[in-house]
């Protein structure tokens, strides 16, 4: 919607319109947009967009360096390896407890950065609404493997099943490997899949569980096995023995010409007569 903002007026924001996201906020600001241009300002000729095209020609372009909007924020982690930002709690790797880092606030998603390198360490969804959680069960795995009783009613795990992260793939594992291991066990068994989330898709991942679990096994080392092995494509198809050679396929060789040689009557040359 750039240089729109203009023919935008505030009356389509009064009152105040409820949206469900920023998404939709926008698509009612364009709305608004498109029924101006065909509004006449008094006596004019020319409507609202006929007069922004003239103007338009009039403008210059914009800079080619896109411009950040992004508030950088400070934040301390809490205990629960948490931030607020703006009375909205986000998660963080657990390892970032108690540091205080630095929080790229966008229209859209907030970025946490690590405090030593840098780099982007946390991405979440901007929250619409004060006073909420917004928790990634990745983010708690390390400290889940120590203390596996916690993840049963973690928040993180419930909105990890909410987002469909959490499928019924893991479930079937997780209630397979508490029978075989025992509850502590079975739910680091669990842990140790989902730290596979980090390096191999999730549908490979779930392909791996299906494989393990059809022969028994709750092994994460035999998840982490078959879904590499799902990954890895092969390197040529394999084609059968016979099939492959039928191109160099002859009949079989016959001495019947030679045969027909010795039928025929031998001319003997003199060598003495020709000196």
């Amino acid at each position: 919607m750039e240089g729109e903002v203009g023919r935008f007026r505030r009356g389509h924001l009064v009152p105040v319109p409820k949206v469900a996201c920023l998404e939709e906020l926008n698509q009612l600001i364009a709305a608004g947009i498109a029924a101006d241009d065909a509004r006449r300002i008094a006596r004019r000729a020319e409507t609202i967009g006929e007069a922004f095209i003239l103007e338009q020609a009039r403008l210059h372009p914009l800079p080619a360096e896109p411009f950040d909007p992004a508030r950088l924020l400070s934040a301390k982690v809490d205990a629960k390896a948490r931030v607020c930002v703006l009375q909205s709690w986000y998660s963080v790797p657990v390892r970032l407890a108690g540091r205080r880092i630095q929080v790229r606030l966008g229209a859209h998603q907030l970025e946490v950065l690590d405090p030593g390198s840098g780099r982007v360490v946390a991405v979440h969804q901007r929250s619409l609404h004060k006073h909420t959680q917004d928790l990634v069960l990745d983010h708690y795995l390390e400290v889940l493997a120590r203390k596996p009783g916690a993840l049963g009613g973690s928040t993180a795990l419930k909105q990890a099943r909410e987002q469909g992260v959490f499928t019924a793939t893991h479930d079937r594992f997780w209630a397979q490997a508490r029978r075989d291991r025992g509850d502590g066990a079975g739910t680091r068994a669990l842990v140790e899949v989902l730290l596979l989330h980090r390096t191999l898709p999730a549908e490979v991942i779930g392909a791996g569980i299906d494989a393990a679990l059809r022969v028994g096994s709750t092994d994460p080392e035999l998840v982490a096995i078959e879904a590499r092995r799902l990954l890895e494509a092969p390197l040529a198809p394999v084609v059968p023995i016979q099939q492959a050679l039928a191109r160099y396929e002859r009949p079989t060789p016959a001495l019947d010409g030679y045969d027909s040689l010795l039928a025929q009557p031998t001319t003997v040359i003199d060598l003495e007569a020709r000196r």
